[in-house]
């Protein structure tokens, strides 16, 4: 008998998103399939899945020992996410060489259905790094006897989620810097930089909305930039490796001498970038807003604003004005109403309390001369005793006015 051949051997996965692009995240479920499509008839002694998750650093330095010696040292470090087996046909065999016991696969295509669970613990989002990245796949093996086993694999992507919506990342984000520039023994005015963004959370595709105001009182001409940086660390063995990579920049007009220049708003746009990663002991991904002054010649004046990068866009009723400063504002806007001229008088005493519920409370006991108990049970003789009448005008005015003169008398700065 003449055996077939494999035409083909892949993994699949079951997307449920429109983008048919298979992202899942901590608790969700992964289905999929493994695909084989033969010519002929094989014979499989087992096919198995591996799903693996985790993160990987690797970087490598070197180390002078010498005049003419060096030597190179490794840094890796691994934090295991997943680790799932299964078998989809056969069993574990001790004879990799048995014929007994095989599974005939005929000619055509045939697919074998796969479902695993991802740990309900934080995951690391997946991430591809200069020193390090974090990786989530899943390998089938076919085994056949007398043969070397054939393997594929595919990754798929996790994305731990980061909901910018909390109070925390709605918090506005501000700084002031100011530098005097210094030649010799001259010194020039100092250059002064404030700006301010609305939040401190943000998702890919998203604009920055920069507030900022630059006066230059120095002789030189500056010129006012921002920009997103993020910044990569990399921990291995007590030892950190840090890159740090443009994503985006802008830049305002030249500055001359006794100039300003005010930003309302300027926009900054977030291309699409990997989100935050915080959690991974090994791996950080973070991202600032560096809002700068290019001063020819001399150190930048800089400030730098931390930023999220999250996966949970911004709700829908939220928008710019949901940020806690414009909350502030929205919730103060009340003192600027007009107060009535005259305000309303309270309601009468008869349309609160009935002339029942009045009389039933002034009743007396006639053997309260007799009683002995405590004194708070005649308390309730007063209840909804009647409050003095409304009025604007005081009834008693001479009395208020000898009261504020010997208020006056004995102040003890007179």
């Amino acid at each position: 008998m003449v055996l077939g051949k494999v035409k083909s051997f892949i993994v699949s996965y079951d997307c449920l998103n429109d983008s048919n692009v298979p992202v899942f995240s901590s608790g969700d479920s992964v289905s999929g399939r493994v695909i084989i499509e033969v010519t002929g008839e094989i014979r499989v002694k087992s096919l198995k899945i591996h799903a693996k998750g985790f993160a990987k650093v690797r970087w490598t330095e070197s180390r002078n020992a010498g005049s003419n010696t060096a030597y190179t040292q490794n840094y890796t470090e691994e934090v295991e996410y997943l680790n799932h087996r299964d078998i989809l046909i056969g069993h574990e065999r001790e004879d990799d060489n048995c014929e007994e016991g095989l599974t005939t696969i005929h000619s055509g295509r045939h697919e074998y259905a796969f479902s695993f669970e991802l740990p309900q613990t934080p995951l690391a989002t997946s991430f591809e790094g200069k020193h390090g990245s974090v990786r989530y796949w899943v390998k089938a093996e076919l085994h056949r006897p007398w043969l070397l086993p054939m393997k594929t694999k595919k990754e798929f992507t996790v994305f731990e989620h980061i909901d910018i919506n909390t109070p925390l990342l709605l918090s506005p984000q501000a700084g002031t810097k100011e530098k005097t520039l210094c030649c010799w023994f001259c010194t020039s005015g100092p250059i002064s930089l404030s700006a301010k963004i609305e939040r401190k959370g943000y998702t890919p595709g998203e604009s920055i909305q920069i507030f900022a105001e630059i006066e230059n009182c120095s002789s030189r001409m500056v010129v006012p930039k921002a920009a997103i940086y993020q910044t990569q660390t990399f921990f291995a063995k007590g030892k950190m490796k840090e890159i740090k990579q443009l994503v985006a920049n802008i830049r305002g007009e030249s500055l001359s001498s006794g100039k300003t220049e005010t930003w309302n708003g300027k926009m900054l746009k977030i291309p699409p970038v990997s989100p935050s990663i915080l959690d991974c002991s090994i791996i950080r991904v973070e991202y600032s807003l560096m809002v700068y002054v290019d001063i020819p010649g001399a150190m930048n004046l800089s400030l730098n604003l931390p930023l999220v990068i999250g996966t949970i866009p911004l709700h829908p009723f939220g928008s710019r004005t949901s940020s806690v400063s414009s909350q502030c504002s929205m919730t103060m806007s009340w003192l600027g109403l007009a107060l009535p001229e005259r305000p309303e008088a309270p309601p009468a005493y008869a349309e609160v309390v009935t002339e029942e519920q009045r009389q039933s409370c002034l009743e007396v006991s006639s053997g309260r001369e007799n009683f002995d108990g405590p004194l708070f049970a005649y308390i309730q003789e007063f209840r909804f005793r009647p409050p003095p009448p409304y009025s604007e005008i005081d009834p008693h005015p001479d009395q208020a006015t000898s009261t504020a003169e010997h208020r006056l008398d004995t102040c003890p700065s007179r």
